[in-house]
């Protein structure tokens, strides 16, 4: 379905999630729906200055369900459809949208123009829903331009309740308040009340003269696991056994603490040196990994263990897989890890 006179052209990808959901007749649970559904709550689709073409998915999805394929399906209908529309966004349901925006940040290299992510809490059909705002408005997102004719927000990032944040910094803090996402170690970037007001200067500055790249190969061979206060060793050592394994994202303690275990500290070297990627991320919400600030921080990283900095779970788990799906060489997979490649991390 295509809007006409209209101005600017944006591709609307609906994945399913809370915001197109209705309830079972037979169970009163909510379902996925198709998007006609969604269209008739929202009769204020069609006075939506910019154009809009829509991509459903066959079969709407739960968000719980989603998974690398479907990563990989959405880059390639964002990169298919590159040239024709200024702008993208993406229905999903809540709970892993921020994974999602996290991945697709690191497979569209170079991106050139506004991927949003949006949904809503409660279905687009109920009276107090906050679909109908967050979807508008992310469509006006993705069509916005500076000046010169180029995006003003030329990076994936979720637009939720008010608030413009980047893709792969953002974590869902709440499971009932509409305000549902929060990006802890990184700045707004934008917000949308009255007017839209813009905190350009920590928006993305991508090269417009160079095309965006794609890549389409993710390795999910990785596991996140969170250590705490009583940790066995022989289930620890069953996991670093699973012979498929890549990488695993450490949940450790503050600003990168581990149990001062001498077994722990034994079988995350084994692990480094058979190709494993152990990435040091904090289960805190805000702040950093800086495993030289305690001893037992350093005795994690002369096992080898690398320090997530500030990053997010969420963009811990997809790094990796990134990686690992692009390249062979744990040593580069190691540095890059440790290298801010899409706004996911901060050098300290």
């Amino acid at each position: 379905m295509t809007m006409t006179g209209k101005t600017g052209r944006v591709l609307l990808i609906y994945t399913g999630g809370t915001i197109g959901m209705g309830k079972n007749p037979d169970t009163g649970a909510l379902e996925p729906l198709d998007f006609n559904h969604l269209l008739e709550c929202l009769p204020e689709f069609q006075q939506i200055r910019t154009s809009v073409s829509v991509f459903q998915f066959e079969n709407p999805m739960d968000s719980s369900d989603m998974n690398p394929d479907v990563w990989i399906r959405l880059c390639h209908i964002i990169s298919d459809n590159y040239s024709g529309y200024d702008g993208f966004v993406i229905l999903h349901g809540t709970d892993t949208m921020a994974y999602t925006a996290s991945a697709l940040s690191f497979m569209l290299e170079n991106l050139t123009k506004p991927v949003i992510l949006t949904g809503s809490q409660l279905p687009i059909g109920q009276l107090r829903t906050d679909g109908k705002e967050n979807l508008v408005t992310s469509l006006e997102l993705a069509a916005a331009k500076d000046s010169n004719g180029h995006a003003i927000v030329p990076e994936v990032a979720i637009y939720f309740s008010g608030n413009l944040l980047r893709g792969n910094r953002s974590t869902k803090k709440s499971a009932e308040n509409f305000n549902a996402f929060e990006s802890y170690n990184y700045p707004h970037l934008g917000s949308a009340g009255v007017n839209i007001k813009w905190a350009s200067h920590h928006i993305l500055k991508p090269d417009f003269s160079k095309p965006m790249t794609p890549h389409f190969k993710m390795n999910p061979n990785v596991l996140v696991f969170s250590l705490f206060p009583g940790i066995q060793e022989s289930i620890f050592r069953n996991l670093l056994e699973i012979p498929e394994l890549k990488g695993i994202v450490m949940r450790s303690f503050g600003a990168g603490n581990a149990p001062h275990q001498k077994w722990l500290i034994d079988l995350l070297g084994d692990a480094s040196e058979k190709g494993i990627t152990v990435v040091n991320v904090s289960q805190c919400m805000a702040g950093a990994v800086e495993m030289d600030l305690y001893d037992n921080g350093f005795q994690l990283q002369k096992a080898g263990v690398i320090t997530g900095l500030d990053s997010t779970v969420e963009a811990a788990v997809t790094k990796l897989m990134f990686l690992h799906g692009q390249y062979d060489d744990p040593q580069t997979v190691r540095r890059l890890l440790q290298t801010d490649i899409a706004g996911e991390i901060t050098g300290f």
